[in-house]
């Protein structure tokens, strides 16, 4: 039998979306760009901080922007990059699975 190794890209896709919230975070964002508290409020269970966290360290991986509305009041909003916006075909193509093969309330 030949060895068989996982593809390191992969790796390192899920490094990143295996993070609770990455997920729900870039899917709310393909509908458009929105406010720090839309988001908060769109993602149930999600604590402002851990939502400051996540949207962060998408900025740093150049899926999301930071824009401030300067108001007034001042606002700031997140939006998808070309990079982040490239996911909304394999987010729905995940959703679609979802829907067929998890039951609802599955862990």
């Amino acid at each position: 039998m030949s060895r068989m190794q996982v593809d390191r890209t992969i790796t390192r896709a899920f490094e990143l979306f295996g993070k609770r919230w990455t997920g729900p975070i870039v899917s709310v964002l393909t509908a458009g760009p929105a406010y720090f508290a839309d988001l908060h409020g769109a993602i149930p269970g999600i604590s402002e901080r851990m939502l400051s966290n996540r949207l962060a360290e998408l900025g740093a991986r150049e899926l999301t922007v930071r824009e401030v509305d300067e108001g007034p009041p001042v606002r700031v909003f997140y939006r998808l990059t070309e990079a982040g916006t490239a996911l909304e075909p394999t987010l729905r193509a995940l959703s679609q699975w979802a829907e067929t093969y998890l039951l609802e309330g599955d862990q």
